[in-house]
């Protein structure tokens, strides 16, 4: 359950009045070199945003500690690993429920990300799976089954596109 945010999306968050760190322009740079490519060194992070490896460093170690990047991952190709089946599932649920019921879904392996959202639907939640047998076996055997929920509706993905 990642979010991805370029460094212009978090210098416009912070500008915004919100309460955030504060990040100036060459924060900024930073994260978004990093989203572009997190496997940078700090030497040529340091290059692109053109400031020290000691300020580069720093900077990282700063945002890191701060929250701004949570983390670093690898983007791993779905199809390439047999998840070729992906869906949206609409929750409807008892209201009282949407803490454990998320922590539940979460654990969930075929699980991809799980928001707590306002409209028609009270969960939205991201699956991944082998195929359409095995997708009708999470939502029926795993998701429906959870104590708290009331309704469940599924919208499969047919394509996928990048974005940025």
């Amino acid at each position: 359950m990642r979010s991805q945010l370029s460094g212009k999306q978090v210098l416009r968050s912070a500008r915004s009045g919100q309460t955030a760190p504060a990040l100036d322009e060459v924060d900024a740079r930073i994260v978004e070199e990093l989203t572009k490519d997190a496997r940078l060194s700090v030497r040529s992070l340091a290059e692109r945003v053109n400031i020290s490896r000691t300020n580069a460093h720093t900077r990282l170690e700063r945002l890191l500690r701060e929250g701004v990047i949570t983390g670093f991952h690898a983007r791993v190709s779905p199809d390439a690993i047999g998840l070729r089946t992906a869906a949206f599932i609409g929750l409807t649920i008892e209201q009282d429920t949407w803490r454990e019921l998320s922590r539940r879904l979460a654990a969930i392996d075929s699980v991809e990300h799980v928001a707590l959202v306002a409209g028609e639907f009270d969960i939205l939640v991201q699956v991944r799976t082998e195929d359409n047998r095995s997708l009708r076996s999470l939502v029926f055997d795993q998701i429906q089954s959870l104590p708290g929920v009331r309704s469940c509706h599924t919208w499969l993905i047919f394509d996928e596109f990048p974005a940025g």
